[in-house]
């Protein structure tokens, strides 16, 4: 039986729309993404490559159950520029209440991270300030990352087969490629991509 769940403004005491995205980051750069590439039977496939260390972030966020999505890129990997991350992710949806599905990467961790009152952080695997010592040595053994339950990292790898056996003469080029890549992929290519069947049935149960 469904049984929905409210959450209320604290203000307004007025409902507020929960809901839930998975977000992750990815690492875009000027190596090259090598790749299979077709040739004729017997010729051995021959293509561009360099190997240059520029390279650029990419914070996202999509949510499985609408496609809907939120991209912006960093210079780093760490905490302050997730913080920013989650600051601008808030200030574009103010009114809503965010379950954000995400890894126990060390820059998600950080003390001193400052997280929006409209975002609730659920991470994959306990964090070590919520177990007691027992469970304590279990996690500090367990992978910070489970890619297979979290459905961007499929969308990260449909966004990198557009840039497979390209070279790139800048950042500042490549960033324009992958503005473009992004934009071709619809709310329902990404709600394709990522709705994965037991993120949906979890949702249904409590209505969200």
């Amino acid at each position: 039986m469904e049984q929905k769940i409210h959450y209320f403004n604290k203000h307004s005491h007025t409902p507020v729309k929960i809901r839930y995205w998975c977000q992750d980051e990815t690492r875009i750069g000027l190596k090259t993404i090598t790749g299979k590439l077709i040739t004729a039977c017997g010729v051995k496939p021959v293509g561009l490559y360099q190997w240059l260390f520029k390279y650029l972030w990419l914070y996202g966020l999509v949510e499985p159950k609408t496609g809907d999505s939120f991209f912006y890129e960093f210079s780093h990997l760490d905490t302050p520029c997730f913080e920013k991350f989650l600051e601008l992710f808030s200030q574009k949806y103010p009114d809503e209440v965010h379950i954000i599905q995400l890894d126990n990467g060390r820059g998600h961790l950080g003390l001193d991270l400052s997280i929006p009152d409209n975002i609730i952080l659920l991470f994959q695997l306990p964090t070590h300030l919520e177990l007691n010592s027992r469970w304590k040595a279990a996690v500090h053994s367990a992978p910070p990352y489970c890619p297979e339950v979290n459905p961007i990292e499929r969308f990260w790898k449909e966004v990198k087969k557009f840039l497979k056996n390209q070279v790139f003469d800048s950042l500042d080029f490549l960033r324009r490629i992958l503005r473009n890549i992004l934009a071709r992929f619809t709310q329902e290519d990404i709600a394709s991509i990522t709705g994965y069947d037991f993120i949906l049935e979890a949702l249904s149960v409590p209505g969200l």
